[in-house]
C-alpha cells in the first residue's frame, strides 16, 4: 500500500516539474518578444528623429529659409514642421495612435498589430526630432544611458520581485494624469519652474510605471494562448514599457540636457 502511496506522488512531481519548466521557457520567450519589440521601436524612433532633424536643419546659409533663435537654421521641411500649423498634427499624432492601437488592437491580426506598432514608433521620431534642435547631442546621449540603465534595473525589479505592485496602479494613474494636465497648463504659462516640478514628478511617476508594468505584463502571459493572442500581448506589452522609457528619457532630458 505504501509502494502505490509513493509512486503516485513521484510521478505528480515529474509532471509538476516538467509543467513548471514548460511555463518557465514559455514566459521567458514571451517577455523576451516583448523586450525585442520595445528595442526595436525605440531605434525606430531613434533613426526617424534623428534623420527629420537632419533634414530639416542645415549649416548652409544659402540653403536656410529661416533661423531659430538659438542659431539653428531651418530648410523649409523644418519651416513646415516647427512654423506651421502642421506641427500640432506631428506633435498630437503619436498620441492618436495609441489611443487607437489599445482599442483596436484585440480585432487586428498579430501582424497588424506589429505593423501598427513599429508606424507609431517612426511618427513618434518624427515628433520628437525637435530635442536635437534644443539640446545637444552629447547631452542627449548621455541622459538616454542613464535612462536605459534606470529602465533596466526597474524592470528588472518588477520582473523578478515577489511584492505585489498592483496596489501602486491608482496611485501612479493620479500622477500621471496630474502630469499630463500640469503640462497642457504649461504650454500656455511657459514657467520654468512648474516644467522643473513636472519633471522631477514624472521622473518618480514612469520608474514607478516600469516596475509596475513589468509585472503587470508579465502577468498577462498564459501558457495556452494562440501564437496570435500572445504576439498581440508582446507588442501591447512593448507599447506600455516603450513609452514609460521614452517618457522617462524626456522628463530626465529636461532636467540635466545642455540646451544648444
Amino acid at each position: 500500500m505504501s509502494t502505490f502511496d509513493r509512486q503516485p506522488q513521484g510521478t505528480y512531481s515529474v509532471a509538476g516539474t516538467r509543467a513548471e519548466a514548460g511555463i518557465d521557457q514559455g514566459l521567458r520567450t514571451y517577455m523576451l518578444g516583448v523586450y525585442n519589440y520595445m528595442t526595436f521601436g525605440l531605434a525606430l524612433t531613434g533613426f526617424f528623429a534623428l534623420a527629420t532633424s537632419m533634414l530639416a536643419t542645415t549649416t548652409d546659409p544659402s540653403a536656410a529659409v529661416a533661423s531659430m533663435g538659438n542659431g539653428q537654421m531651418l530648410t523649409q521641411l523644418g519651416v513646415t514642421l516647427y512654423g506651421s500649423p502642421l506641427k500640432w498634427v506631428v506633435m498630437l499624432a503619436p498620441l492618436g495612435m495609441v489611443f487607437w492601437l489599445s482599442a483596436r488592437v484585440q480585432s487586428m491580426s498579430a501582424s497588424t498589430a506589429r505593423t501598427m506598432f513599429m508606424a507609431f514608433a517612426a511618427v513618434m521620431g518624427i515628433s520628437l526630432s525637435s530635442i536635437f534642435l534644443v539640446y545637444t547631442g552629447g547631452s542627449i546621449a548621455r541622459v538616454f544611458f542613464i535612462t536605459a540603465a534606470a529602465f533596466g534595473s526597474l524592470s528588472i525589479f518588477g520582473y523578478t520581485t515577489k511584492k505585489d505592485l498592483s496596489g501602486w496602479g491608482s496611485f501612479l494613474f493620479m500622477g500621471l494624469i496630474g502630469i499630463i494636465i500640469a503640462s497642457i497648463v504649461n504650454i500656455f504659462m511657459a514657467s520654468s519652474a512648474l516644467q522643473f516640478a513636472i519633471s522631477v514628478i514624472g521622473v518618480l511617476v514612469f520608474a514607478g510605471l516600469t516596475a509596475y508594468d513589468t509585472q503587470q505584463i508579465k502577468e498577462m502571459y498564459y501558457e495556452g494562448d494562440s501564437s496570435d493572442v500572445s504576439t498581440k500581448k508582446s507588442v501591447m506589452g512593448a507599447l506600455r514599457l516603450y513609452l514609460d522609457f521614452l517618457n522617462m528619457f524626456l522628463m530626465l532630458l529636461s532636467l540635466f540636457g545642455n540646451r544648444e
